[in-house]
């Protein structure tokens, strides 16, 4: 008897036990749920491209375009765009607009290097830059709420920067240690060769760090030049993403950059860079592996034909062999290259600028395998220009699509799309369009656009490291057409 009763109260305690846990867990439960009804009810794609912000446009009157995409959250990215980067200097002076971008951050009229760190770090702020061959950006990764301190700084570096002569000093021994530092980034030494033989003899050919002896020879009046010929109104536009009110920006915009120059120089706009096609080989027979680029001439960022340069880019695709993919893989070069153990790997490559650009590839291999990678590579590029067909075209849309949508993941991205795509274009292009525009392609338009730029054309030719079998020119020009009886 005693024994029952133990056991009924057991299992009173059990069933009671049971009951809570079951109600905390139906709690969860409820909440997952509400998740999975949520996640089964998502925006389906073509809903999703106009369920994003409107992106809201105001020019002040001295012409600085201010631009931004109110997403909501608790932090902001707010920057600077400016149409000046290497491809505006001269000669003489290469090197001044990534040496500028270097003694912005040490110290204004206003704060010292010290305090300008001190501010900074006490908002918990991600301020930085860079320079490119066409732009040079200063954006800072703040809090919504302190997005006037964020603005104010990005104003007073602009226009108020000391660039003093100690400060000059100290950046020639850092710039010289970047070039370094670059100098055993073989990708980055490949495209600056790239570069210099596809534009050679125009501004596009120069580096963006410049030579050593224009880094070492760089003034403080070179800098002031630069500033005072290129860091006008006009060709500046205030970007911000994020949780970010328009109007207030535009407000704090006219407070802090009423003083920039309104006036745009005729002579201030890019001069036209030619391309040729050529070669450079940089033998090296004490290095393991041969890095190799090939590329034709593109097109620039407004050209119609841009969309289906990068369709056509997405079809060669990029390969590595860490890459967990076999035969089924969707790039046609990809099985080649992984079937025959040709490349370690290699990387297509679409790089725009305002009036032309470079379509190509860039690879690693061994210094036996070169020649059989390059015809795998022509071969590939000829196929493109003759007998792509529609399911490749649609599978490359869709990729093309996706890294769209991923690289616009966060306030600091869509921000640096905004700025970008206000300077090339003069607005932003709405998702939807973009969609579009990729929709609109078939095969027959990118066999049209490839035969246009890469059939029979003359490419421009870099190897570095033991490239004694990469072949002679006129045999890689001669692989740029096929003769078919």
């Amino acid at each position: 008897m005693a024994s029952a009763m133990v056991s009924r109260l057991a299992s009173k305690r059990f069933s009671y036990l049971t009951n809570v846990l079951s109600k905390t867990h139906q709690g969860k439960a409820g909440l997952l749920a509400c998740k999975r009804y949520q996640s089964s009810h998502a925006l389906t794609y073509e809903q999703s491209l106009y369920n994003v912000p409107d992106t809201k446009v105001t020019t002040l009157s001295n012409g600085l375009k201010v631009a931004t995409e109110d997403s909501g959250i608790s932090t902001a990215t707010v920057g600077l765009w400016i149409d000046a980067g290497s491809r505006f200097e001269t000669e003489a002076n290469n090197g001044v607009a990534h040496f500028l971008e270097h003694m912005a951050f040490k110290g204004t009229k206003n704060r010292s290097q010290m305090d300008l760190e001190l501010e900074v770090e006490n908002m918990g702020a991600h301020l930085n830059a860079y320079t490119s061959r066409e732009q040079t950006v200063y954006y800072a990764k703040v809090f919504s709420k302190d997005i006037p301190k964020a603005v104010d700084i990005l104003a007073d570096i602009i226009q108020n920067s000391t660039l003093g002569e100690a400060e000059i000093e100290r950046e020639r021994g850092v710039i010289l240690r970047e070039m370094q530092e670059v100098d055993t980034q073989l990708e980055e030494v490949v495209f600056d060769h790239l570069h210099a033989t596809a534009y050679q003899g125009t501004a596009l050919g120069r580096t963006i760090l410049g030579p050593s002896r224009n880094v070492k020879s760089i003034t403080q009046q070179d800098l002031k030049d630069y500033i005072n010929k290129h860091y006008s109104a006009p060709r500046m536009v205030l970007a911000a993403a994020g949780g970010v009110n328009h109007d207030d920006l535009v407000k704090l915009a006219e407070n802090h950059f009423s003083g920039l120059r309104s006036t745009y120089e005729e002579q201030d706009k890019v001069e036209p860079c030619r391309f040729s096609g050529s070669e450079i080989r940089v033998r090296d027979d004490d290095m393991p592996l041969a890095h190799v680029a090939m590329s034709v001439e593109g097109c620039g960022w407004t050209h119609p034909d841009y969309f289906a340069l990068m369709v056509a880019n997405m079809l060669v695709g990029s390969w590595d062999r860490s890459f967990s993919a076999g035969k089924n893989i969707g790039s046609k070069l990809a099985q080649q290259i992984a079937q025959n153990n040709l490349a370690h790997n290699f990387m297509s490559f679409n790089t725009c600028y305002t009036d032309t650009g470079l379509w190509g590839i860039y690879f690693v291999c061994d210094k036996m395998k070169i020649d059989d990678t390059i015809y795998c590579i022509q071969h590939e590029w000829m196929r493109i220009c003759t007998s792509i067909t529609d399911h490749e075209v649609a599978r490359a849309k869709n990729l093309l699509k996706t890294n769209i949508l991923m690289q616009l993941d966060g306030s600091t991205p869509i921000c640096e799309d905004i700025g970008r795509q206000m300077l090339t274009y003069g607005r932003r292009i709405p998702l939807p369009e973009i969609d579009m525009r990729i929709e609109m392609i078939d095969a027959k338009t990118v066999k049209d656009v490839a035969t246009k730029y890469i059939y029979d054309r003359c490419p421009a030719v870099v190897g570095v490291g033991p490239v004694e079998q990469l072949p002679d020119y006129n045999r890689v020009r001669g692989g740029m057409y096929w003769l078919r009886l």
